[in-house]
């Protein structure tokens, strides 16, 4: 069954024509928010499974204990006990002796299953408000070989961040006893390992305590391995895939595309729905000022670099390869931006866009892309480019109905003229690409180096249109 978006147009123009406005009205109340926030250092993995079947979660290391650049010192392979209490407080009061620094009264003491928690990775909740410090203390102090610490903020989604200690007191004791890799995951991540195991014949109570818990799990540095950072859980859903391509296949993108660009005309009000290139809602206006772009048509026929992203692009997101665009190259000099606009496609419609960045840029030279309205009410969302990095939005929500909060933009390039952005996007469709898209429309392109001949996308929307 084919599928088909809900676009209302008539309210497009008009989301479009107040999008300058919010962004101006961006203050203290309502701050601009500004990823990435997580880095490579940081990342963790928590891996349970063998060779046929492996689950693993994405950490955030704390900044205080063994980090991800220890290497033997920090990877821990062990079985995972849930705290009792999982907050590590329960019923306990907190200590009332006035003469103790806040630090000392806050700490409740060793978890009741010490003797079972001994020696392994313990999981605990920080829904108690416990400093990430003082949650570590309770795991050392109970003998612990790792900490989890799952985030329980229900508004939360999957984001997740580097537990550092509070004041001084905390900073002093985490430097002389913390020697245990402490990790946080979200309450989603937190929920999927304690019911790995789970049955269904079994008691929700057992799963409770961690009958549902993998034997063994295994901590280990994230590396170059690509791991997840949430910016936006819904209206819309925004998240950032960190190390989605390596270093090496963004320069081979760059490379793939010179000499092949076009300067994008969105003036005159003709769609080039082929490429995903649609005029400007208000005819004259260029939506697109000064951007150079090419779409690398290589579809059923890529080599091993296009096929090996494409793979690992399906297997990180969860959409499948035959829903996916082919890769365009989008290229910003100094002074080019992307005025507010959606992806929107009326004869192929696009239920996601994956845009990443293919060379890092000065954080004093612009260029990032922003989500000005989103829908939760809080401020716009900025995402600096980062070589590699990608973001991932949804332009249709869970009825594919169209979501007008994916508006979105990318500020001007700044800095002299040798200033330079490249960023590739694919489009995730909503409906798998037929043999003609992903084997013929290659086929033609292949004697021009993976480019359609200009003449050919005129006759082909028109015949569209």
């Amino acid at each position: 069954m084919k599928i088909s978006p809900t676009f209302p147009t008539s309210s497009i123009l008009s989301a479009l024509l107040c999008c300058s406005i919010y962004l101006a009205s961006a203050n203290d109340e309502h701050p601009y928010r500004i990823f990435p926030q997580r880095t490579s250092k940081e990342a963790a993995v928590i891996e349970w499974g063998h060779s046929a079947i492996i689950s693993a979660l994405d950490g955030a290391v704390a900044t205080f204990g063994p980090q991800t650049s220890q290497g033997a010192n920090f990877e821990v392979e062990t079985t995972p006990v849930l705290a009792n209490p999982i907050d590590g407080v329960g019923r306990k009061r907190k200590n009332d002796d006035e003469s103790l620094s806040n630090f000392e009264r806050e700490y409740p003491g060793k978890l009741k299953n010490a003797d079972e928690v001994e020696g392994n990775m313990v999981i605990m909740t920080d829904a108690a408000g416990l400093s990430g410090v003082t949650m570590a203390r309770i795991a050392k102090e109970s003998g612990a070989a790792a900490l989890m610490v799952v985030n329980t903020d229900q508004n939360a989604g999957d984001f997740i961040y580097s537990l550092e200690p509070e004041n001084d007191e905390e900073a002093a004791y985490a430097e002389k006893y913390i020697d245990i890799p402490i990790v946080m995951v979200s309450l989603q991540a937190g929920n999927v390992i304690t019911t790995a195991m789970a049955t269904d014949d079994m008691d929700p109570n057992d799963v409770n305590k961690g009958a549902g818990l993998p034997e063994r799990v295994r901590l280990y540095a994230g590396g170059d391995r690509p791991f997840f950072e949430d910016a936006m859980s819904g209206k819309p859903m925004v998240y950032l895939i960190h190390n989605m391509l390596t270093s090496e296949e963004c320069d081979e993108l760059v490379r793939m595309a010179d000499g092949k660009y076009d300067r994008v005309d969105d003036t005159s009000g003709v769609n080039n729905y082929l490429e995903n290139t649609i005029a400007s809602e208000r005819k004259g206006e260029a939506t697109a000022i000064n951007i150079d772009r090419v779409t690398l048509w290589k579809g059923g026929i890529a080599g091993k670099l296009i096929k090996d992203i494409d793979e690992r692009m399906s297997q990180v997101t969860g959409f499948p390869a035959e829903h996916f665009s082919d890769f365009q190259v989008n290229r910003y000099k100094s002074g080019s931006s992307h005025n507010p606009h959606f992806d929107i496609n009326p004869v192929n419609g696009i239920m996601a866009s994956i845009t990443i960045f293919l060379n890092d840029i000065p954080d004093d030279q612009g260029g990032e892309l922003v989500f000005p309205s989103p829908g939760d009410g809080a401020g716009p969302v900025i995402v600096r480019p980062r070589k590699g990095l990608a973001v991932v939005h949804h332009n249709t929500d869970e009825k594919y109905n169209f979501d007008q909060t994916t508006l979105h933009q990318e500020l001007p390039l700044s800095g002299d003229s040798s200033a330079v952005k490249y960023v590739a996007k694919k489009f995730v469709y909503l409906n798998p690409q037929p043999q003609t898209v992903r084997i013929m429309l290659p086929l033609i392109a292949l004697p021009f180096g993976g480019k359609l001949p200009r003449q050919f996308i005129t006759m082909q929307n028109t015949l569209i249109e």
